[in-house]
């Protein structure tokens, strides 16, 4: 060949790499992400997430809303867990106007919170298992998901979307008869999980299709702002239940799980285990909600009077009347409040003005900052590895795209 003309097969034409989209269509895209992927072959060299197909501007939303009529809200964000988010949202506002919930409500935080964690969980393993091929896992897995959403429906009314947490407690106390069932539905649960490790943990395939994908040192850790289980997964207890508590996790006995190499295997083993430890935590609530009744919510100017109060009570019905009106209003201020929901650390940063509106909220929600570090999480391993590596990262895009 004529030494002039391979000289002039420099740049694009000689490395000869070309771009494909993943998604949004994608199955395993897990929600509207568009990723351009740049190939060498079937190695990728270049992931660059295009998001914002979803988004709907929420945070500027809540300007415009009452504090009580932006909680819904927050059970969009990640609608895996739904009433995890809810949480973070309740405890700015009760740090900034100060309201101690009763203890009652505060047991009932944990339990579903523990409930949301699990819930988030099924949904992730089945998907991750499903994306890369393993189809009965998914069917077990949700339906066990479905009967825990039934105890959400029997709680609140609603499957999903519950708006069950309220500022200064939760919306109404559960029947005995419920803490009966769910206690029931937790050895069936264990059973189950014991069996997925049977199908799954050991499985041969399942292994060479995550073990060594995915890789988070160190200093991926401080670079790119993960937590959660992105952390755990490789060797670090950090879990905010434990290094900052809230409500009344530290009256709880249960485990961090950690991993040791970081990669999507690693991450999963973390999710089973952190499920049998959410089960430990809502048998131990259930315990303690027999042997303590009470209120579940901190009566005052943030919640509504009892029912019976209103019948017999003018200033209890216009009380009534004016906070699904016109709302409470939170001292001007601001405040940071987080929680370890089941993806990573979710903060609500609230600045308050003194009226019955936000002045400004930011969310700040782990799977943004997680879907971040995608090209550098997948540069170099397989275009077939994406869709374990995107499921071990439990992304949803809700929260990503607000």
């Amino acid at each position: 060949m004529d030494a002039s003309f391979d000289d002039a097969l420099t740049g694009e034409q000689k490395i000869r790499n070309f771009n494909i989209n993943f998604g949004p269509q994608h199955p395993a895209a897990h929600g509207v992400l568009r990723m351009v992927l740049e190939l060498d072959g079937e190695v990728i060299e270049r992931a660059d997430p295009h998001i914002g197909l979803l988004h709907r501007g929420t945070e500027k939303l809540m300007e415009s809303r009452t504090y009580l009529q932006n909680l819904p809200y927050f059970d969009r964000f990640d609608y895996t867990a739904p009433i995890n988010q809810e949480h973070v949202w309740c405890l700015a506002i009760e740090r900034l106007t100060g309201v101690e919930i009763p203890r009652r409500a505060s047991l009932l935080r944990v339990l579903f919170s523990e409930m949301g964690r699990i819930l988030n969980h099924l949904l992730n393993v089945g998907s991750q298992a499903g994306d890369i091929g393993a189809l009965t896992p998914q069917l077990w897995l949700y339906d066990h998901r479905e009967q825990l959403m039934n105890f959400c429906e029997r709680a609140s009314g609603a499957r999903m979307h519950m708006a069950y947490f309220r500022p200064g407690g939760v919306h109404q106390d559960v029947t005995p008869d419920f803490l009966d069932d769910l206690e029931a539905w937790a050895p069936r649960f264990l059973s189950m999980i014991k069996d997925i490790d049977g199908l799954l943990t050991d499985n041969r395939i399942f292994k060479q299709r995550n073990v060594d994908v995915g890789l988070v040192t160190e200093q991926d850790i401080q670079d790119w702002g993960y937590t959660g289980v992105m952390v755990r997964g490789s060797g670090f207890a950090w879990d905010l239940r434990r290094s900052q508590p809230y409500e009344c996790y530290d009256e709880f006995e249960f485990q961090v799980p950690v991993g040791k190499n970081g990669d999507c295997y690693d991450r999963y083993l973390c999710r089973m285990e952190e499920m049998r430890q959410s089960t430990s935590i809502i048998l131990q609530a259930i315990k303690k909600l027999r042997a303590e009744p009470g209120d579940v919510l901190a009566r005052g100017k943030l919640t509504p009077p009892k029912r019976a109060d209103m019948k017999t009570s003018m200033e209890s019905l216009i009380h009534h009347f004016k906070l699904y009106t016109e709302g409470f209003h939170v001292p001007a201020g601001e405040v940071y409040a987080s929680i370890e929901a089941p993806k990573g650390e979710l903060g609500v940063y609230l600045v308050a003005d003194g009226t019955n509106k936000p002045y400004r909220v930011k969310v700040r929600a782990p799977g943004y900052a997680h879907l971040q570090s995608m090209n550098n999480l997948a540069k170099g391993h397989l275009l077939a590895d994406i869709t374990a590596i995107i499921g071990s990262l439990d992304i949803v895009f809700g929260e990503v795209d607000r």
